[in-house]
């Protein structure tokens, strides 16, 4: 992550144009999250039906990654760039002129698909194409999921004061641009393609160390869901209150990922930061559990949330990186996979709680999830003890398979 950081805002055209589209990209994630309760009322929508619209979008984007590196290596980066970008205009448009909440909800499954087309091939695209080496690349890739994350709340909050339907709208005059962009700005002549074996991302997940990487991220990512997708209920806010909260969120989380993270790896094993930063988690969630009821102190759990979360994201990643010795796409396909099903389930499950008992509980719940992902790491990390260790030219390397893989 160190190498030649300082070049990380001197790119060529192609990577902001595929920046770009990254971020309104990881605008999806966050977009609805400030317009759950306005949908909810509009549509006549019990909550566990909302919280839906994350679960279709995760679930698809998840089982979707398993493939997309064969699509890739096939048809090429770019085109595979370009029919997620526009997988996700059609089907965001057709999320905001829908007429009932089961609409959405299928829609915002197409919308998965073309999410996962997209941002499987946008960090092989990026560190292809990026000057300044691989570290560089992914601090920029870094900073455009933060920032994605980031601005989709206040963008859902801004249009949702208006109407739920204007973040969807919102979406698809964003993501025509970026399509436009990729079109005329990223270059394919010239590219190499090495079709990859159907089979590679479930090959994966039967090496052991990224197994273990990829169970903990499945019951982080349950904690990650709960904090995002459950929050705007109990929080009571309008969309525009919940935007600018989840905004919050959303700094905090880039402010982390892209500095304190890289900071932290410098100075202590990833498996040291893991098993530090997933219990500090857990006890934010209960806190926010326990303080539900006080909108000021579930605000402070949220943002304090964002933080720890932003530190895991960029560690995970790395932690997959240095995990095998096969080809990236292949192994970030696979845990990516796992990872969103465990995001997929965490939204329903928090709601269908809530109804059940009170609106501690899911926080409790999303708690013990993120205890079993250190209680994973923790017993895995002999396994895992490969990824501390110092790699010789591990940004060089990385760099080579990535644009390996996006040729």
């Amino acid at each position: 992550m160190s190498s030649s950081t300082g070049s990380v805002w001197r790119q060529p055209a192609q990577v902001w144009a595929v920046a770009f589209a990254c971020v309104v990209a990881f605008m999806g994630i966050g977009l609805v999250d400030p317009i759950l309760p306005a949908i909810a009322k509009s549509l006549k929508a019990t909550p566990v039906e909302t919280e839906l619209l994350f679960t279709t979008y995760l679930l698809v984007t998840g089982l979707a990654m398993l493939i997309t590196s064969w699509v890739s290596s096939r048809i090429g980066a770019k085109a595979t760039l370009l029919t997620g970008l526009a997988l996700i205009v059609v089907f965001a448009l057709l999320c905001a002129v829908s007429g009932n909440v089961e609409m959405v909800i299928g829609f915002r499954a197409g919308w998965g698909l073309g999410n996962a087309l997209f941002i499987s091939t946008a960090l092989a695209t990026i560190v292809g194409a990026a000057s300044g080496g691989s570290g560089a690349a992914i601090v920029l890739y870094e900073a455009a999921l933060g920032l994605g994350i980031a601005i989709g709340p206040l963008l859902g909050g801004l249009l949702g004061e208006v109407s739920w339907r204007g973040p969807f709208f919102g979406v698809v005059a964003l993501m025509a641009i970026g399509f436009i962009a990729v079109l005329t700005l990223v270059r394919s002549k010239g590219e190499k393609r090495e079709p990859m074996p159907f089979s590679a991302p479930f090959q994966a997940l039967g090496r052991p160390a990224l197994a273990i990487l990829a169970v903990a991220a499945l019951f982080y990512n349950i904690g990650f869901f709960v904090l995002l997708a459950f929050s705007p209920f109990p929080l009571g806010f309008g969309a525009m209150g919940i935007g600018l909260t989840f905004f919050g969120w959303g700094v905090a989380l880039a402010v982390t990922s892209v500095w304190a993270a890289p900071f932290l790896m410098r100075r202590m094993r990833r498996t040291t930061i893991i098993l530090t930063v997933l219990p500090l988690l857990a006890v934010d969630l209960v806190l926010a559990g326990v303080l539900v009821s006080s909108p000021t102190a579930l605000v402070v759990c949220i943002i304090v949330g964002g933080l720890l979360l932003g530190v895991m994201n960029t560690v995970l990643t790395e932690a997959v990186m240095e995990a095998t010795d096969l080809p990236r796409s292949a192994a970030s396909s696979a845990y990516s996979a796992v990872r969103f099903l465990g995001g997929a389930a965490a939204p329903p499950l928090a709601a269908l709680l809530w109804h059940t008992f009170n609106a501690t509980v899911p926080y409790v719940f999303a708690a013990v999830s993120v205890l079993i992902a250190a209680l994973t790491v923790f017993l895995g990390r002999r396994v895992l003890a490969h990824i501390d260790d110092e790699a010789e030219g591990p940004a060089e390397d990385a760099e080579a398979i990535l644009v390996g893989d996006a040729a």
